[in-house]
């Protein structure tokens, strides 16, 4: 009879090595694994509940280390670390393969009439909108406003800046016009993540100590959070924005043409904000660091 699989293994952290590249690799391939939004509701829950169970001790009969982790991995893509709640499914990371694969090719081959660039961006705000709410960092609630606040502010800024950058490269070289997506959503995704989430930036969000006691909300943790996020965005795109001008720019002028991470992060004690650092080294102080989840 096979030995009862042991409690002790970290379901908090990935599975693989993060201070190697293959095991960040590994990790970052797995949680926006496509395959995972065809997951039906009962695979879902059958994999809440084995998280659920594991975390109270409780191992279901017959469970592998190999199952533990492809559950805790089915968890974390359906289910929002804080909260709790089921995750709006394009929303997920599983989703950003396939959706902005779509979202952004269009965006590339439609940018040089009005209409198109007001429907494409249109169309990639509202998803990053869903993103953004869906991945925020924290369990305090948004509200209507906020998100409507946030979904128009990015969704002008966005399309504001494109069409403002396309009247201004329609005597400049044809390169320089195809950059005009990669810019508006840079623009936007300075817009769009600060205001989606803003209730962070004023209320702060949740930081813990090693051992994920949770100590606080911080507002500082919270902007340092977004800023990361924001950065990052804009990184994520250009591989797929800023590289293919170049190509398709070359290509286009042959003959035959013309027939595409870790959550948590961490800030010292000494950087949050004097009311909270008091706090914490009176109710706490061995407390050095304090960990916070950015949000994707």
């Amino acid at each position: 009879m096979a030995a009862e699989l042991s409690t002790s293994i970290n379901i908090k952290e990935p599975r693989w090595d993060q201070s190697t590249f293959i095991g960040r690799a590994k990790h970052f391939f797995t949680v926006t694994d496509p395959r995972n939004i065809l997951l039906t509701n009962e695979q879902l829950t059958h994999a809440h509940k084995v998280i659920t169970d594991y975390r109270e001790g409780n191992v279901s009969p017959g469970l592998t280390e190999d199952e533990l982790w492809r559950a805790k991995y089915v968890f974390d893509s359906a289910f929002h670390p804080d909260t709790g709640e089921k995750m709006i499914l394009i929303g997920r990371m599983s989703a950003q393969v396939p959706m902005n694969m779509t979202i952004t090719g269009c965006m590339m081959t439609f940018y040089k009439t009005t209409p198109a660039v007001l429907f494409w961006q249109w169309i990639n705000q509202s998803f990053n909108a869903i993103v953004n709410y869906t991945n925020r960092s924290g369990d305090a609630p948004i509200t209507v406003n906020q998100l409507g606040t946030a979904y128009v502010s990015a969704t002008t800024g966005a399309v504001a800046t494109a069409l403002g950058l396309n009247a201004l490269t329609k005597h400049i070289s044809p390169l320089i016009g195809r950059f005009v997506p990669f810019a508006a959503v840079a623009a936007a995704n300075c817009i769009n993540i600060p205001l989606m989430r803003q209730r962070e930036l004023q209320h702060g969000i949740p930081i813990t100590d090693e051992n994920d006691n949770r100590l606080g909300e911080s507002t500082k943790a919270a902007q340092q959070a977004i800023s990361q996020v924001v950065v990052s965005r804009i990184l994520m795109a250009s591989p797929g924005m800023a590289i293919p001008p170049f190509l398709m720019n070359h290509l286009e002028k042959k003959a035959f043409l013309k027939v595409s991470i870790k959550h948590n992060h961490s800030m010292s004690v000494s950087r949050l904000e004097p009311e909270l650092q008091e706090k914490i080294r009176s109710n706490h102080p061995g407390v050095e660091r304090v960990y916070f989840n950015k949000g994707l």
